[in-house]
């Protein structure tokens, strides 16, 4: 997977992190109402520009042309003009995007075409870093000029405040990808600080930085075997692919949790983007459990715009599939992710086609059902790790071909690996299953003094020496 070139980035897990935090923390509860905005405001563009100053200017531009739009569409009743204003607005902030994630890669594509039929093309590239969040926070400012011109939300006047909601740090570089009607009344509020809800955010940060650990404790492994996929054996390949399900769930996941502990000390609710998916048993209820953020984003300005499910049988698959790819294609610019997110649409498709999910009438047969999502999702995870369709190919022919018992040199899977790898399986399994009845975190706080210390230390623990992450390690999801 690509690696971004580093700057001063401030990870939620960096020294930089836990020194910021605490500092907007205080000034923010410290500080009368009306300089709260400010505060955040001002620590949220630090934050973003501690990754590339530069780019600031990305963000200002996608505000601004989101900000002014919206502002027009409702101070117009002429349907040629507001249509004409929205199509600029997308025109103008998908340009962005298109110019600094998709230009190279459909240039190179156009260019690999060409060669095929004998054509000379000699495509220009521009060597451009990719911005981070610039994917989130695009389709955010998206979602809230569509919701204006619909009618759904009105316009934001002041822009500072309208500059906040698309830049609010917790949530700015990978989601939750926030609407308009949950985030901006709350930035508005006035707040007063609750200890409980503090401290419940707290904890949320702390088993946000366990899974974050752990699926760094797995990538040392994984990617050991995709760099050397031709050495390793059946095992191990087989391992990768269910180890990477876990990995990008507990990285991503852990992120989501970081982000809304963190807002959650400052008074404020961002939506839950993960509800146990692997224990899903269909593929359109993990959809309804995975990057939920994302997922109903895709559902309700693209699927539902073409057609959703009220039309034809044939058009209604058609809308999942380009549903689908578009969404794989937005996690990267590379075809892979387009099959990753056509396999999900392919996945649904079939579900609706043959009758659902498999029949979930008692715990075997439900249990029968989780299984085989999770292990389709691992297998379509390939194509989401891998980086070229040649990769793809290499791992599945060699787990047909490979010795299924000889190790690979460093990185086979002893005992003294498997243990730590299985117990934080079973931990977070635990909890995930814990969660589909009840808050875990709540239910954990309403317990003894020696129990809900004894969790934390654990945690702590966990974090510190049962799972050494590479320092300042990033979040997978940053890069899209």
């Amino acid at each position: 997977m690509g690696v971004r070139k580093r700057e001063r980035e401030m990870l939620f897990n960096s020294l930089q992190y836990a020194v910021f935090l605490p500092i907007v923390f205080a000034l923010y509860w410290a500080l009368p109402h009306r300089y709260r905005q400010p505060v955040l405001l001002i620590a949220s563009y630090y934050f973003y520009m501690s990754w590339n100053v530069k780019y600031v200017v990305l963000i200002l531009f996608t505000t601004a042309v989101s900000y002014t739009a919206a502002v027009l569409l409702e101070r117009t009743d002429r349907t040629g003009k507001r249509k004409l204003l929205l199509a600029a607005t997308l025109v103008a902030c998908l340009g962005v995007l298109f110019l600094f994630k998709y230009f190279n890669f459909f240039m190179g594509s156009l260019a690999a075409a060409a060669q095929r039929f004998a054509i000379p093309l000699h495509p220009t590239t521009l060597k451009l870093l990719l911005p981070v969040g610039i994917s989130f926070y695009t389709f955010q400012t998206l979602s809230y000029v569509i919701d204006v011109y619909r009618g759904d939300v009105t316009a934001e006047k002041n822009f500072f405040t309208y500059a906040l909601f698309v830049s609010f740090f917790p949530q700015l570089v990978a989601g939750p990808i926030e609407r308009t009607k949950n985030l901006l009344p709350q930035l508005k509020a006035e707040h007063t600080f609750d200890y409980d809800q503090a401290m419940y955010g707290l904890k949320l940060m702390a088993w946000g930085y366990f899974k974050k650990a752990f699926a760094d404790h797995l990538a040392s492994y994984i990617d050991g075997i995709y760099a050397n996929i031709s050495g390793a054996t059946r095992f191990d390949l087989i391992a990768a692919a269910i180890f990477f399900s876990i990995q990008i769930y507990c990285d991503f996941s852990g992120y989501s949790d970081i982000a809304r502990g963190t807002a959650k000390l400052l008074g404020i609710d961002l939506m839950e983007n993960f509800k146990s998916p692997y224990f899903s048993s269909g593929i359109r209820e993990f959809w309804s459990r995975w990057h939920i953020s994302l997922s109903t984003w895709f559902r309700d300005y693209v699927y539902i715009p073409l057609g959703g499910n009220r039309c034809s049988k044939l058009r209604h698959y058609a809308n999942l599939l380009i549903t689908f790819l578009v969404s794989g294609l937005w996690h990267g610019a590379n075809w892979t992710f387009v099959v990753w997110g056509g396999l999900h649409g392919l996945g649904q498709i079939a579900e609706d086609a043959f009758g659902g999910r498999i029949p979930a009438k008692g715990k075997i047969a439900r249990m029968t059902s989780i299984i085989l999502v999770f292990l389709f999702c691992s297998i379509a995870w390939v194509f989401f790790r891998a980086e070229s369709f040649e990769t793809v190919g290499q791992f599945f022919r060699s787990v047909g071909a490979s010795n299924p018992y000889t190790n690979l040199s460093n990185h086979d899977l002893g005992i003294r690996k498997l243990f730590p790898f299985f117990s934080g399986i079973l931990l977070v399994a635990a909890f995930d299953c814990a969660a589909l009845k009840r808050d875990v975190i709540l239910w954990i706080s309403k317990r003894s003094l020696i129990l809900r210390w004894g969790v934390l230390l654990i945690l702590v623990w966990l974090i510190w020496f049962y799972f050494p992450a590479s320092e300042n390690a990033e979040f997978v999801y940053f890069q899209f």
